[in-house]
């Protein structure tokens, strides 16, 4: 690991750096703020570093990883009615139980399976990602802030007084005091709701309310009109240097020198502008709420989000590996690189950060500066973890929307345009799968549309694998052979069954075996080409092999391969049925075996 030192320290330094900003402003979408976003890049980018399988990857919060946590903290925050205080220690159970089910992954042996997952999935899902985060920063660009929207806010305290005193009905129901007759300890409680409990009520419902890609789509109308031009100017100006400073060089990362020169210029000259929330200063707190106040029962219905979290972090993260592999002519171990990241993952979520996956651009700027070991991965979070307890005050200063502009570069970046490029050109099945999985991800949930497209996915493929099985199986006629006379002829066929044999081509292998004639007397069942057969696939075979035998029709096997005769073996279709003596290995054999007269 110190074989390395000097190039380790340069690339994990210049690796850390980058980070910075995309951890402050991926903390800051999330909903959960800059300090949480910094934490997981810390911890992650340590840890998976320590304990992977991948020696140059550096890992912390990524679009996909923090877009689906996104939607994850809106849902615990709503409902908890707008309380992040009560949601957060659900949120990091989720955060944590993805973290352990990565490295479950990782010892079940399960990182080699990931590749399986299909392109127009993966398409369809980075292409919502960008999406959501293009369309989710609108209203931080243009200085929107619905808590500071006096007049909407108003309009929802009607429903914040309904909310509090559903919470105070809640509450006693909970602790078994609420007593229809006697209901005065109820009023009593009701009438010391003070107006500023009912305003921060309000303010959570309506920053609710204009959450999210829908709830942003809704508000862009009124946001409009109270848009805040000293916003879009900082926003707009970090894009410009971000895309503009590339073209001069790429030794320094764009991005930090945007957040530099318009954060520093902000400052300076004293503009009135919305600043990030504050960073808190000090060594990262463990979330003791986190074990205090778990109750399984509230996050139960969180369980299938987070081993979605978790499948999303292992792709994200191999994804990198393999670009990293690539790079430095290596390979990585996807199983341990698992195992890394989940340790990184579930330690962040305890100190309340959030999750993450290899970053594959902060990787090739490690690689590229120098580092070649897991040490300038540690080193990449030791330097984030320094410049917290030194400089997060002046963090804390940071533009809302220079974070906004860098999320705008992110959000396009990290669209799939190899696959938008390929649309018109690909199968339509493909493009259904990648059309459904993007909608559903923008416009419902991430979670399912992943889950949605991987079953559209399996059926399109098994219909494909049906027809491509059912196009190429047929009934033939024993032709060409001079041998055998006229009458042997008609009555000798071969049926030709061409690619796996499995339920969904069971029903059309029954059709087709329906073709052969009555006047068969001799049916050869050519297998050479039948790689696999399932347990439908077999029992439909031996249903058709028992229809034929009950017609007196001798059946012939040949070129069966090992698996289907290891199956076929095993549910006893070998014996009385087929006798040994009619199992060839070729379909030659067999032919030569009718020739010679010996059927």
């Amino acid at each position: 690991m110190f074989s390395n030192i000097k190039g380790d320290i340069l690339g994990g330094l210049t690796a850390g750096i980058v980070a910075l900003p995309l951890a402050l402003a991926f903390g800051v979408s999330s909903g959960l703020g800059p300090s949480a976003g910094l934490y997981g890049a810390i911890f992650l980018s340590f840890f998976a570093a320590l304990f992977g399988g991948t020696a140059t990857q550096i890992s912390g919060p990524t679009a996909p990883m923090t877009a689906v946590s996104m939607v994850v903290i809106a849902t615990i925050i709503g409902v908890h009615n707008g309380s992040v205080e009560k949601a957060l220690p659900y949120i990091l159970a989720v955060f944590l139980l993805s973290g352990l089910f990565q490295i479950g992954l990782g010892f079940l042996g399960l990182g080699k399976y990931i590749k399986y997952i299909p392109y127009p999935v993966v398409s369809g899902f980075m292409t919502a990602i960008g999406v959501i985060i293009l369309i989710t920063q609108i209203l931080p660009v243009i200085g929107y802030d619905a808590k500071k929207d006096i007049e909407l806010v108003d309009s929802f305290k009607p429903m914040a007084e309904q909310s509090l005193l559903e919470k105070i009905l809640a509450d006693e129901t909970k602790d078994g005091v609420l007593v229809i007759e006697d209901f005065e300890q109820t009023i009593d409680r009701a009438n010391k709701i003070d107006k500023f409990e009912i305003t921060e009520e309000a303010e959570n419902l309506a920053k609710n309310n204009s959450s999210g890609v829908v709830g942003t789509i809704k508000s862009i109308p009124r946001a409009i009109g109270l848009i805040n031009w000293i916003e879009v100017i900082l926003a707009f100006a970090t894009i410009f240097i971000i895309y503009g400073f590339k073209k001069i060089t790429t030794a320094v990362p764009s991005t930090l020198v945007a957040l530099i020169v318009v954060s520093g210029v902000a400052i300076g000259f004293g503009i009135d502008y919305i600043s990030i929330q504050q960073i808190p200063n000090g060594f990262p707190k463990i979330q003791w709420t986190l074990f205090t106040d778990f109750n399984f029962l509230e996050v139960l219905p969180y369980l299938f989000t987070a081993l979605t979290l978790s499948l999303l972090g292992a792709i994200d993260s191999l994804l990198t590996s393999v670009v990293a592999d690539n790079l430095t002519k290596t390979r990585h171990l996807p199983n341990k690189e698992l195992i890394g990241q989940g340790i990184g993952n579930s330690i962040g979520a305890i100190f309340g950060g959030l999750p993450g996956a290899g970053a594959t651009i902060r990787t090739v700027v490690n690689i590229q500066s120098g580092g070649k070991t897991r040490l300038s991965g540690m080193i990449a979070g030791i330097v984030l973890l320094l410049i917290l307890l030194v400089l997060s005050p002046l963090a804390s200063k940071i533009p809302a929307a220079v974070l906004a502009g860098i999320l705008v570069t992110v959000g396009i970046g990290v669209m799939d345009y190899k696959g938008l490029n390929v649309l018109s050109k690909i199968p339509r099945t493909e493009i259904i799968i990648m059309v459904v999985v993007l909608l559903l991800s923008v416009f419902w949930n991430l979670v399912y549309a992943v889950g949605i497209g991987l079953l559209l996915a399996c059926l399109f493929f098994m219909k494909k694998m049906g027809d491509i099985s059912k196009d190429n199986s047929k009934v033939d006629l024993l032709l060409n052979e001079k041998d055998l006379n006229e009458t042997s002829k008609a009555n000798v066929y071969v049926k030709h069954i061409n690619g796996p044999l499995f339920f969904g081509f069971t029903s059309e292998f029954v059709s087709i075996a329906n073709k052969i004639p009555e006047s068969a007397s001799i049916i050869i069942v050519d297998m050479e080409k039948v790689p696999y057969m399932d347990q439908s696939g077999v029992f439909a075979l031996e249903d058709v092999l028992l229809d034929l035998d009950k017609k007196n029709i001798k059946i012939l096997i040949a070129g069966i391969q090992p698996q289907p005769m290891h199956l076929m073996k095993t549910i006893g279709i070998f014996g009385e049925l087929i006798p040994k003596e009619r199992i060839f290995d070729t379909l030659s054999d067999s032919r030569a075996f009718i020739i010679n007269g010996e059927e």
